[in-house]
């Protein structure tokens, strides 16, 4: 007669689980940022591994982007190439293609490198969720957070800026009223040069209100989302008596 195995104990399955979902909990901030390093480490990761010639799984990393982004390469950073950022002529002439959305469709060229996975906003924005949850873990225990309201106010610019990009794109990715800037070189008397007003140069005021708007966006949510969740799990979990800040570890 064949011998039975022993079975575990409902009880102890249940203590296990339990201690697998509480350290999860305990350590959610340091798995949060491992995930964030892997989704904002993988679109640099795609133009060296065109660089190397691995095309296929590098082409996998631009299409799974592409569901998250325009990858238009006139927008977007490229390495390994005599620029960071080609001018559209340039990336015309390269591509063949006209100038609109099928531009996103340009990975590079061995002369004019190869573009990061998504644009130069989407570099500023998650690029800055990583940094400022690296710069929250260290600071966690001695700041008290942003609230709601600023949060959603450091957004805002971000959100004004992606806006109007679309509302411009409208009228052609070249032809829209965010292309020239006319109205900024208005506003300012033209005291700046040509290239500061018009296109999407690393440099440009586009470029520039990019950067900044993605990394007021991103300071915005991570110094308010984190803080609720630590609020909330201290809340639920009990982790922490006494109203204490969460035991457990940091990412730093």
């Amino acid at each position: 007669m064949a011998a039975i195995a022993p079975t575990m104990p409902v009880s102890t399955l249940a203590s296990r689980i339990d201690r697998f979902v509480e350290g999860l909990f305990r350590h959610w901030l340091l798995l949060f940022g491992l995930a964030l390093g892997i989704w904002t480490g993988l679109p640099w990761l795609a133009p060296v591994l065109m660089r190397l010639g691995w095309y296929q799984p590098a082409w996998w990393i631009y299409f799974i982007y592409s569901l998250f982004c325009h990858q238009l390469p006139q927008r977007s950073w490229f390495l390994f190439g005599p620029r960071l950022t080609p001018s559209l002529a340039e990336i015309q002439a390269a591509s063949g293609m006209a100038a609109d959305f099928s531009l996103r469709h340009f990975l590079g060229t061995p002369e004019l490198g190869w573009k990061l996975a998504w644009s130069d906003r989407m570099v500023s924005f998650y690029g800055g969720w990583f940094l400022f949850v690296l710069l929250y873990a260290l600071l966690r225990r001695r700041i008290r957070g942003l609230r709601w309201q600023v949060a959603a106010l450091l957004l805002l610019p971000m959100a004004v800026d992606g806006m109007t990009h679309m509302v411009s794109d409208l009228w052609g990715v070249t032809a829209g009223f965010r292309q020239s800037n006319a109205w900024l070189a208005v506003l300012t008397g033209s005291l700046l040069p040509p290239t500061f007003y018009a296109g999407d140069a690393w440099g440009s005021f586009n470029s520039l209100a990019r950067l900044v708007t993605g990394l007021l966006a991103a300071f915005g949510l991570i110094f308010w989302l984190p803080l609720w969740v630590d609020r909330t799990l201290r809340r639920s979990r009990s982790f922490a008596p006494n109203g204490s800040q969460p035991q457990g570890d940091d990412i730093a």
